[in-house]
């Protein structure tokens, strides 16, 4: 690999890939999550239907080369996403909601009948397409709060109970 030339030995034309890598690595490194979609399938309406789906929930959707993806991902230490990075490739980034590149994107699949999750990364950790897939099916952050919140105000007194049973049955 070349990378201690200077840019003075680049053309134009790499020095552009060399920055949209660069750009690419600094979305991953600050994104809660993202997940990368084959987009076969689907309409143009469908499409800005899709981007619009995205958009309301603060997901960055981008569809970029494979291979300066691939490149940015090498770079950082990842290359379980390369076989993925074949064929049609777009890429949605979550940056303030880990869940909701995949939720979107599960939703829209069923909705459209088109496309698929190829897999993603949540937590800075490679995901299959079954790990987006269980992801997707996370209730959001604010559900999750409310169903701990209905869990946490049920009735204390079974909860109370449950922990003395156990406390008595470790005395014995």
């Amino acid at each position: 690999m070349d990378h201690e030339r200077h840019h003075g030995h680049l053309s134009p034309s790499q020095i552009a890939k060399r920055e949209v890598v660069e750009q690419i690595k600094e979305k991953i490194q600050n994104s809660e999550s993202f997940v990368i979609i084959d987009y076969k399938g689907l309409t143009v309406a469908q499409d800005t239907e899709f981007r619009a789906e995205f958009r309301k929930n603060d997901v960055e959707y981008k569809v970029l080369k494979n291979t300066l993806f691939k490149k940015a991902l090498n770079e950082l230490g990842y290359t379980e996403f390369d076989e993925a990075l074949n064929g049609p490739s777009a890429f949605a980034f979550g940056t303030s909601d880990a869940i909701a590149p995949a939720k979107v994107a599960a939703e829209s699949i069923k909705k459209f009948n088109a496309m698929k999750i190829k897999c993603g990364m949540f937590d800075k950790k490679f995901a299959d397409a079954s790990v987006c897939d269980a992801m997707s099916k996370v209730p959001n952050r604010e559900t999750l709060l409310g169903m701990l919140v209905s869990v946490l105000s049920a009735p204390m007194r079974g909860l109370a109970v449950a922990l003395n049973a156990v406390a008595e049955q470790k005395g014995e």
